[in-house]
């Protein structure tokens, strides 16, 4: 043992053992400190990152659904609209029938009709004739799309060329154009999706007055084979 710690009494011995362990609890406690400190900056460092990808993404990455077009809106009479190739038809039955009916058009713009509607969307696959004309009643425009002629991509912009509600789209096989925009009693033959006479069509039929059931709903029916919006 060395001179200064001979000096030392019992109790100042004691003292400073008591000191030096005060000491190191403290250094202990500073460095746990440190430690907390750390990892809570990392986390927030972390938090912030994960805030950031996610606005990143819904920001700057495009969304995979098509935007729809605001309903469309005649600057007039939409009676006095004119549409080259259009096809009117008088004096349909609008009978809610059980047994399959047989249309005389292409696809079918009106008459006897199930008495359930087809819910309005975007669908993949043919939709049933009968429930379709129904929604028809009830003021809606159906696009068929030969699925010879339109594609995956064109449809997608097709739908950017429609309102969100009050449309059917669907295929139809053995169309003699690629698209048919139908509404209750009238039909025109489109060229393509660009088509400027579907906008005419829309501000002409789209939720007409002139159909049997105008404001009638578009939901609440039944779905049809492959829908997706």
């Amino acid at each position: 043992m060395s001179d200064n710690s001979q000096k030392l009494t019992v109790k100042q011995q004691r003292e400073a053992q008591r000191a030096a362990k005060v000491a190191a609890l403290k250094k202990k406690q500073a460095a746990e400190k440190r430690t907390r400190t750390i990892g809570i900056a990392a986390a927030i460092v972390g938090a912030i990152a994960v805030v950031a990808l996610i606005v990143t993404f819904v920001v700057i990455v495009p969304s995979t659904q098509p935007q729809s077009a605001p309903d469309p809106v005649a600057s007039g009479d939409p009676g006095d609209i004119e549409i080259e190739g259009l096809i009117t038809y008088d004096d349909l039955t609008a009978n809610h029938v059980e047994d399959v009916v047989t249309y005389t058009m292409t696809p079918p713009a009106g008459g006897d009709h199930s008495a359930t509607w087809l819910n309005c969307g975007v669908y993949t696959e043919p939709v049933p004739d009968m429930n379709a004309v129904h929604s028809l009643e009830h003021g809606a425009v159906w696009v068929t799309y030969n699925p010879d002629d339109i594609d995956a991509d064109a449809i997608a912009e097709l739908r950017t060329q429609l309102p969100s509600s009050y449309i059917v789209i669907s295929p139809y096989d053995g169309l003699d154009s690629p698209l048919v925009a139908s509404a209750w009693g009238a039909q025109v033959p489109l060229d393509s999706v660009t088509d400027e006479r579907l906008q005419s069509f829309l501000q002409k039929y789209w939720q007409s007055p002139t159909g049997p059931e105008p404001g009638a709903p578009c939901t609440g029916g039944v779905d049809g084979p492959g829908q997706i919006a």
